[in-house]
């Protein structure tokens, strides 16, 4: 199982990207890959031992799941690493003056084409891009 990388670089501030990415009620409005998708509710413990939970479901009710993880570090700001069913998910924040880079560091599933992972996965990277940049 190898690892998937995607990024993306928000033109705000590490402050405001770490906020907006760690708190449930900024979480819910961006936590999905395509305008037919929402998170209805995500709780979130941010320690170590802590867990983050995420509903994640298609607007029409026709499919949904739960998303939980555990947090393994926590380095407010910077970065942080959660496990999820035997695989590990590492988020660091670069502090680049106006803007910050998102880069997500994930272990790839056996289900599904490494591809259509990280094209999931950068997807979801890319509206919470736009959501923080238009609030």
């Amino acid at each position: 199982m190898g690892k998937i990388t995607v990024e993306a670089t928000i033109a705000a501030d590490r402050n405001k990207v770490w906020e907006y990415y760690i708190n449930p009620e900024h979480i819910t409005k961006w936590n999905f890959a395509a305008d037919d998708w929402q998170c209805p509710s995500a709780e979130n413990d941010m320690r170590v031992g802590g867990t983050y939970k995420a509903r994640m479901e298609a607007k029409d009710g026709s499919f949904g799941f739960d998303f939980e993880a555990v947090y393994d570090e926590v380095v407010p700001k910077e970065k942080f690493t959660y496990s999820f069913g035997g695989r590990s998910c590492t988020v660091t924040f670069a502090d680049l003056g106006e803007e910050t880079r998102v880069t997500v560091v994930f272990d790839a599933e056996n289900e599904h084409p490494e591809e259509f992972q990280k094209q999931g996965w950068q997807m979801i990277l890319n509206n919470f891009k736009k959501y923080t940049e238009s609030h």
